[in-house]
């Protein structure tokens, strides 16, 4: 296969470590800490995990501690869900873990995800295959899949195809319902008293899996510096022709992180963060009107341009949106075949008169069609609206283009507005990982042999003090059931990983609102230019500015 010549240069990139991975292995130790509990329904999950609930955090360290094994290991790996930028680092760093430990280990790759391990659809991996895809993005060394492994036969498949490869362990690169999966799967095998182990490794673009232990999800990082180029390239075009607002929306459908992140990163007129629109009950017009006082003002200034960044999942934390699509999930439960062979929007709204309420009902019918029409659309295999495929972007151009007249109708509007939307979500999934999340990604795949090698099970790979150096990070591990709340999926009751939302108190969004009111009215725009693999330090090697103000303010308290 032919090579750019970054990635030729990107092949030769080693990865930084831990001091404690980065040395002989056959010195590191493993220390346990308390048993640990769910911030939540903390019965409840103890039941459902009786086997692997309450076990501690664990770190690696020098000196006297738990023994790793040293015999050959048989591990089975597997990427789920969307991609992220470093998941081959990952593999890599398991990889290097294992043959370091032993030559004699082998490392399968479970091919297109949870499916692999259920289809029992499996490749080698070998020095030759790992070194072609060393720092680079995608997840194509094996491909990934978003199937769960959740029915009794697909367990009991997930098994037989352990046994088949005689696999010691199962490596799951994933989010939140991945390592959900991997929390269940490695009970699953406790329960049948089966010597197999189950690790997980925090991967999302979306930066919505940490907590106190996992500082970051791998891919945040390149992708939030990817989009960030992207948005500096459009607010230089914007701040140059000097005539369109451009509505820009991002991946995050649960969680703000990447606008968040993004507009921290550019300075953008407008940012909604889906979290304060959920906090402070806005409604979708009082959003529109947000929106219309930065034209007005701007225009007033004579700039009749701007930059307005708008998370994935906005419409579903605004609340009378959040209502309706919470009455059209119920109601394409009860009315899906029959909504189904009614392809026009007018007679499916008639469908639905009895089965929403009124106020839901005529919002729906104050919305433009092509949104009304999205809205109706099929559900996710988790039964959601899938919201990436609705025009966020459109829809409030639109609501803000008949905005704007009614105020210049009214004489409280002199500018002109001309708006162009755009998606940005694809994108930034397999980008070259940054050196920060090439290394990151490195440290957690050889984290999460360390974790394999000590016996445990039920564990997510974690790396913390994530803004030091990495020689400073430190590498451990944490239960995945102290990770995991109860949630409502698709009318019932089920234990999942709880995301993490934007915190309105935290520190970065404490100084995105005390920027934005002058962002409204000024251009301010910062280019932040391409990922840069070369250079000094502080160009090439800085974390995000999320993590940096959130560990500021935690080391400060």
């Amino acid at each position: 296969m032919e090579s750019s010549s970054l990635q030729k240069a990107r092949y030769a990139y080693k990865p930084r470590l831990p001091s404690v991975l980065a040395q002989d292995l056959s010195a590191l130790t493993v220390q346990h800490g308390a048993s640990t509990e769910a911030g939540t329904d903390r019965q409840t999950l103890h039941a459902l995990f009786k086997h692997s609930y309450g076990q501690p955090v664990v770190t690696f360290e020098k000196g006297t501690g738990s023994a790793l094994t040293k015999r050959p290991l048989k591990v089975g790996v597997l990427l789920s869900g969307g991609q992220a930028p470093g998941g081959h680092n990952v593999i890599a760093g398991l990889y290097d873990g294992l043959k370091k430990s032993n030559q004699e280990s082998l490392l399968y790759g479970l091919c297109r995800g949870p499916a692999g391990l259920i289809e029992n659809k499996s490749l080698l991996l070998t020095d030759a295959l790992i070194d072609e895809y060393r720092n680079t993005g995608g997840f194509d060394i094996i491909g990934s899949g978003r199937t769960k492994i959740e029915k009794p036969e697909q367990f009991a498949a997930s098994l037989a195809t352990a046994q088949s490869l005689g696999l010691d362990a199962i490596v799951i690169i994933g989010g939140d319902d991945s390592n959900t999966n991997a929390a269940f799967l490695a009970e699953y095998f406790l329960d049948k008293h089966v010597p197999i182990q189950v690790i997980g490794c925090p991967k999302t673009i979306d930066g919505d899996l940490k907590n106190e232990y996992i500082e970051a999800s791998f891919g945040f990082d390149t992708a939030c510096k990817t989009y960030s180029e992207l948005i500096g390239n459009i607010c230089r075009d914007a701040n140059s022709a000097k005539k369109y607002w451009h509505f820009i929306k991002l991946m995050g459908r649960a969680a703000s992180h990447v606008t968040l992140e993004c507009a921290l990163q550019t300075h953008p007129n407008v940012c909604l963060i889906s979290e304060e629109v959920e906090e402070k009950q806005w409604s979708l017009s009082y959003v529109v009107d947000t929106i219309c006082d930065s034209v007005v003002k701007r225009a007033d200034a004579g700039n009749n341009f701007g930059i307005v960044l708008i998370p994935e999942g906005l419409i579903e934390f605004i609340p009378e949106m959040k209502a309706l699509i919470d009455q059209l999930n119920d109601a394409l439960v009860a009315l899906g075949p029959e909504l189904s062979s009614t392809k026009e929007l007018d007679a499916q709204i008639d469908l639905l008169r009895s089965a929403i309420s009124p106020e839901a009902l005529k919002l729906l019918q104050s919305l433009p069609d092509d949104i009304a029409s999205e809205l109706l659309m099929d559900r996710d295999p988790h039964g959601n609206v899938q919201v990436s495929r609705i025009e966020t972007d459109q829809l409030l151009i639109t609501m803000v283009g008949k905005r704007l007249a009614e105020r210049k109708a009214a004489g409280l509007y002199q500018g002109k507005f001309s708006a162009m939307g755009h998606f940005l979500g694809y994108e930034g999934r397999c980008a070259f990982p940054s050196n920060f999340d090439a290394d990151y990604c490195y440290s957690l795949g050889m984290s999460a042999f360390v974790l394999i090698a000590a016996g445990l099970t039920g564990y997510l790979a974690a790396v913390r003090n994530l803004i030091a150096p990495a020689h400073q990070w430190i590498a451990g591990g944490i239960p995945l059931t102290m990770m995991m709340n109860i949630e409502r999926r698709q009318s019932a009751a089920k234990p999942v990983i709880k995301k993490a939302l934007v915190e309105l108190e935290g520190a970065p969004f404490k100084s995105f609102a005390a920027q934005r009111d002058t962002w409204a009215l000024e251009t301010q725009y910062l280019f932040p230019g391409s990922i840069q693999y070369f250079g000094p330090p502080e160009v090439c090697d800085q974390s995000t500015q999320t993590l940096q103000l959130e560990r500021a303010a935690t080391h400060c308290l």
